[in-house]
């Protein structure tokens, strides 16, 4: 697992050690179904989402996996325990005009300006997530044939397209990066330091050329990423070739993330339905 999920678990569990210890069960084992249930219900009514209670009904059901295989228990008391239902939100999206205003107005006349434009450039390209990208290497990108090869979640491997726009911007970068002399350094992205650029700092550039383009909403990583898979889909209609890109391992993930607006619907409805071509 990556050190976000491992954090994620250590804090679901030890809000459910704090619950047990406050109902005085101090043993694994006398745990019950009914504990598990009262305990969920009382994260929900203090306001926990839907999603924040299936991780942590994940990481219990994980850990009593953990607990029957160590002989310590006999039965999971989480397995039959289901989630309240979430509601199914839309990432918010930029549109294709908003995408190229953001990447065209950033100028590339700073060495900064120069690396912010081709992480954007990479991120709406590829569909990459913010650790995938913030991992990167010099040579995880192929400039010959256009690829870069990501590591993903659970350490699994991919090969994703890079376009024209995105390989200009790279090659930009690595000319400015090249002057800062600091040759021994394997990352794709750094600071002018020489340091490697960590996720919070491209959260922090992306929201910065955002509000300089007007942007109303935050600019972050998952809406450029979003933006992509929107995009692909819209122009596509290939929803499994669009799961491959993202890395989904199941497809009704990238069911949630890709949002075809109700234009394009209509659209595609009046072009395809039998009895919907007007005379």
């Amino acid at each position: 697992m990556s050190p976000h999920t491992v954090t994620n678990y250590q804090r679901d569990l030890k809000r459910l050690l704090l619950h047990c210890q406050q109902q005085k069960l101090l043993d694994w084992k006398l745990i019950k179904t009914s504990h598990i249930r009262k305990f969920i219900a009382q994260c929900h009514r203090q306001g926990l989402a839907g999603r924040t209670i299936q991780r942590l009904l994940s990481a219990i059901r994980s850990f009593y996996r953990y607990l029957i295989r160590e002989g310590l228990v006999e039965n999971n008391p989480a397995q039959a325990v289901q989630a309240p239902k979430s509601e199914k939100r839309l990432p918010s999206t930029l549109d294709v005009d908003q995408m190229s205003g953001l990447l065209d107005g950033t100028r590339q006349d700073t060495l900064v300006a120069c690396r912010d434009r081709a992480i954007m450039e990479l991120f709406y390209s590829s569909g990459l997530r913010l650790a995938e990208l913030a991992n990167l290497n010099l040579r995880d990108v192929d400039f010959g044939d256009h690829l870069v090869y990501v590591t993903g979640k659970g350490n699994k491997n991919r090969v994703i397209p890079v376009g024209n726009k995105a390989i200009q911007a790279l090659q930009n970068w690595l000319k400015k990066r090249d002057e800062l002399d600091f040759f021994e350094q394997t990352a794709l992205f750094i600071t002018q330091q020489g340091r490697r650029l960590g996720v919070r700092s491209i959260q922090k550039r992306l929201n910065f050329w955002g509000k300089k383009q007007g942007i109303s909403d935050n600019v972050h990583p998952h809406r450029l990423r979003h933006a992509f898979a929107s995009h692909m889909l819209e122009a596509s209609g290939d929803l499994r070739a669009v799961q491959e890109l993202l890395g989904h391992a199941d497809i009704s993930t990238t069911q949630i993330y890709t949002h075809v607006d109700f234009q394009h619907l209509a659209k595609v409805y009046d072009a395809a339905h039998p009895r919907a071509r007007k005379k």
